[in-house]
């Protein structure tokens, strides 16, 4: 794909103003419907993360933001007649089902504040199972040995090649969220979408962690985060609010 050049309207909350947007969001809005009630979590958020940028997005507990992440990830939809999110030059409100996969398993990455690691799988066999799922069966055994080097790389620099074959029962929240994070990058995707990364952490763990994001972002990698601690997102480039689900 092509990198997407976009000047964002004068006034828009969220603007990754004078640079190249890599992912957008304009005028999402998202309603769960609770039994008979409509809950609408977003009313209209519009965000841009520019190219190599680290953008936090702060907000309390329930004001929407992993709802937000989550649509830029692809992992849920907008609704519809409202506005749309943009990944370069690609609405993938549009992308059909094999697109979206393709989106969500290269394009992006994603880390979460519980890990989700599957408990019967090794260290080593977590991280190389993005890449499994994408290349399909025959071109998993023609690309192994390639990736299973990258995933022992990411995990030597992350400070788990004692952990490889060892599950997720056997390590601590740290090393847990470390093996999620190298599961996020070994497709080496452009953007990492981290939800409460640090969250289900003590202070000193939760620092090494933000440690290891500040790296990848140094190398270039665009970040999204999304966080209700002040602290936690002054590491980024750029700070914005989510109230009341409009991005402020």
């Amino acid at each position: 794909m092509n990198d997407l050049t976009m000047t964002p309207a004068a006034g828009q909350q969220g603007q990754a103003t004078g640079r190249d947007v890599i992912l957008s969001a304009h005028d999402v809005a998202k309603t769960y419907q609770m039994g008979r009630v409509e809950v609408k979590v977003l009313k209209g958020a519009s965000i841009e993360l520019a190219t190599g940028e680290w953008l936090s997005i702060l907000g309390s507990s329930g004001s929407g933001k992993s709802t937000l992440l989550h649509l830029l990830g692809g992992l849920d939809q907008a609704d519809e007649g409202g506005g749309g999110i943009r990944y370069r030059q690609q609405e993938i409100t549009g992308f059909n089902s094999r697109q979206l996969n393709t989106y969500r398993n290269l394009s992006v990455g994603f880390v979460f504040q519980f890990y989700h690691l599957l408990p019967e799988l090794t260290v080593m066999e977590n991280t190389v199972l993005p890449a499994m799922v994408a290349r399909g069966r025959l071109k998993w055994y023609r690309d192994r040995a390639e990736i299973t080097e990258r995933a022992r790389e990411l995990l030597s620099q992350f400070g788990l090649d004692h952990r490889l074959e060892h599950r997720p029962r056997e390590l601590s929240g740290g090393e847990r969220q470390r093996t999620a994070i190298a599961r996020a990058l070994v497709n080496q995707p452009s953007i990492l979408l981290a939800d409460e990364p640090t969250g289900n952490l003590d202070a000193s763990t939760g620092g090494e962690i933000l440690d290891l994001i500040k790296q990848q972002h140094e190398q270039g990698l665009s970040i999204i985060m999304v966080t209700h601690d002040s602290t936690i997102a002054s590491q980024a480039d750029r700070q914005v609010h989510l109230v009341d689900g409009i991005v402020q």
